[in-house]
């Protein structure tokens, strides 16, 4: 076994020029109010990585330049310090209202899922193949996801604690979250007809 070398580990890469040609894992994500720059961009970078097929930025979450507007201080640095470049091969999109988004993305026939500990929530590996296409909403760090946005939710799921802490950071949690997502995504695709 040989550590590869940064050379080695790009040539099997996607580029940004044959990156949006690609087929995506069909989940999208919204960030409701995070606070920190430093957890979007984590997100960002874990959503390139998972390829996922859209981040929505909703709330107050902070958020790269937006088109039009890069001279004001739309965009944090942080973020895209933290974001590698991710926000650049992660399609994404700001909108204030995440009622907005989780309506239309149903009306496309997506289920919509809230990463969070309800009264009816399953484990986040309980997720099944008929889940898909499928959208997970990620709260703010301190409050979750809103109730009004569980209300218009199909199901929610949760990451199991077994120290005395009962969360996770919420960049961590959405990475455990939607890498499963990927597993059950990739596992059952070609049952499923995905491509």
């Amino acid at each position: 076994m040989k550590k590869l070398t940064h050379d080695e580990i790009s040539e099997k890469r996607y580029t940004l020029d044959n990156l949006h040609t690609t087929p995506k894992m069909p989940v999208y994500v919204l960030l409701n109010s995070i606070r920190s720059n430093y957890n979007v961009g984590s997100i960002f970078r874990t959503s390139d990585g998972a390829m996922i097929e859209k981040l929505y930025l909703c709330g107050y979450t902070p958020h790269p330049p937006l088109p039009g507007k890069e001279g004001k201080d739309t965009g944090k640095k942080e973020v895209l310090k933290t974001a590698l470049g991710s926000t650049e091969s992660v399609s994404w999109e700001y909108v204030k209202d995440p009622a907005e988004v989780i309506n239309d993305l149903k009306k496309q026939g997506v289920k919509i899922c809230a990463l969070e500990l309800t009264s009816k929530s399953k484990v986040y590996h309980e997720v099944k193949s008929s889940d898909f296409p499928l959208c997970i909403i990620v709260g703010n760090e301190i409050t979750g996801v809103a109730q009004e946005l569980i209300d218009l939710c199909d199901f929610s799921i949760e990451i199991p604690q077994y120290g005395i802490k009962q969360s996770l950071n919420v960049a961590v949690a959405y990475g455990i979250a939607v890498f499963e997502m990927r597993r059950i995504f990739d596992r059952t695709r070609n049952r499923k007809g995905f491509k």
